[in-house]
């Protein structure tokens, strides 16, 4: 089929091809946006962690403190939430950094359910068109008193039309949801691994200030902290 037989099979269902073409613009546009958003994120989790753990290792507070003040990815604003407190418990640290990753995880998942919510309606939107199409079919039968496919080629060719947008729509979207969901969830593993670098580096700092006190870092242990 050349462009213009496909242009005018498009126009013919345009009660679901104008609104399933707005879907996939609105879906487009959400996925350039997270695409340009999570671009760096995890690189830049791994450098901010491994500067900020040796600033800690050799008791540079300052330095750890103006890492996260400068970096742009949302790591630093956890370690900003970590560093912020003094002489906490550690479940508190931990349920503080927690709280703190769910916030920066929550916003990394925002606009994910446009594109979800468009993947999930597309079919049906194709399949309304293929029921309206099938209706036209039914009443030019009925108009014209006899069937025969010059009668009803019409409405069969919108329903199919229909039926096969809202597929596509579909499955480009629910595909890019996907991957789009597991970005995340690798970029929110790479916040726990980092939160769990910090804990290490603020328990080996607190131990090496105190050789004489029992802390926490001497009831599980003595050692350098380790690069992210």
């Amino acid at each position: 089929m050349d462009v213009a037989t496909i242009a005018r099979m498009l126009q013919q269902g345009w009660l679901t091809t104008v609104p399933l073409a707005l879907c996939s613009v609105l879906v487009l546009a959400v996925m350039i946006e997270r695409f340009l958003r999570y671009r760096g994120v995890e690189k830049g989790t791994r450098e901010l962690t491994r500067s900020v753990v040796e600033a800690l290792g050799k008791r540079d507070h300052s330095t750890a403190n103006a890492l996260c003040q400068t970096a742009k990815t949302p790591v630093a604003q956890i370690f900003r939430e970590g560093l912020a407190w003094k002489n906490i418990a550690l479940e508190d640290l931990e349920r503080i950094l927690a709280t703190s990753r769910q916030e920066n995880t929550a916003e990394l998942r925002r606009g994910l359910w446009v594109i979800g919510t468009i993947g999930s309606l597309a079919p049906f939107i194709g399949l309304f068109g293929t029921v309206v199409g099938i209706m036209k079919a039914f009443h030019q039968i009925a108009t014209e008193g006899s069937g025969g496919f010059e009668v009803v080629a019409s409405g069969i060719s919108e329903a199919l039309i229909a039926t096969a947008v809202g597929l596509g729509v579909a499955i480009v979207a629910l595909a890019f949801y996907n991957y789009l969901n597991v970005k995340v969830g690798l970029i929110n593993n790479g916040f726990a691994r980092a939160c769990e670098r910090l804990v290490q580096a603020l328990l080996y700092v607190e131990s090496s200030a105190h050789p004489a006190t029992p802390t926490r870092a001497q009831e599980t242990g003595h050692g350098h902290p380790l690069p992210a």
